[in-house]
C-alpha cells in the first residue's frame, strides 16, 4: 500500500494577499481557484512537486462549523495561532532575503539547527507560521 501526502490546508483571511504571497514571493504555481457559496479556495503547489498541493481556504470553511466556531477560528487566525506548513528549499539564505525584500513578517533568520538543517521562520499575510529548511549538502 502506498500512502502519500496530496493536500494540506492553510486558513487565510484574504485570498488575494495570500495568492500574491504564495505565488509571487514563494514562487508556487496556482493550480485551482474556486468560489462556492460565497467562499473561495485557491490551490497552489511547487512546480517540482506536481502531486502535492496547499489549499488556501477561508477560516471555518467546514460546512458543519457553527457561527461561533467560524468566529473563534477567525480570531485565532488574526492572532497567528493557527499552524502553517514547513517548506524545503535548496537555499534558505536566498529565500530569507527574497521574503525580507517583499516585506514578509520575518521571525527567525536562517540558523543552523543542532538536528542538521538550516532553517528560518516567517508568517504569511494571514499570520500563519511557516518554516523553511535546507538540508545539508551530501
Amino acid at each position: 500500500m502506498d500512502v502519500r501526502l496530496a493536500q494540506c490546508f492553510i486558513a487565510v483571511d484574504d485570498h488575494d494577499k495570500a495568492l500574491a504571497f504564495y505565488r509571487d514571493v514563494l514562487g508556487l504555481e496556482v493550480r485551482n481557484d474556486v468560489g462556492f457559496e460565497g467562499m473561495r479556495w485557491v490551490t497552489v503547489g511547487s512546480p517540482h512537486q506536481p502531486d502535492v498541493e496547499i489549499v488556501l481556504e477561508p477560516p471555518g470553511a467546514n460546512p458543519d462549523a457553527s457561527p461561533a466556531d467560524r468566529l473563534a477560528l477567525a480570531e485565532l487566525l488574526a492572532k497567528g495561532m493557527l499552524r502553517g506548513v514547513i517548506l524545503a528549499t535548496d537555499d534558505c539564505d536566498a529565500l530569507w532575503e527574497r521574503l525580507r525584500e517583499h516585506g514578509a513578517d520575518m521571525l527567525q533568520e536562517p540558523t543552523d539547527q543542532p538536528w542538521g538543517v538550516r532553517d528560518c521562520a516567517f508568517r504569511d499575510p494571514a499570520g500563519n507560521l511557516l518554516r523553511c529548511f535546507q538540508r545539508p549538502a551530501a
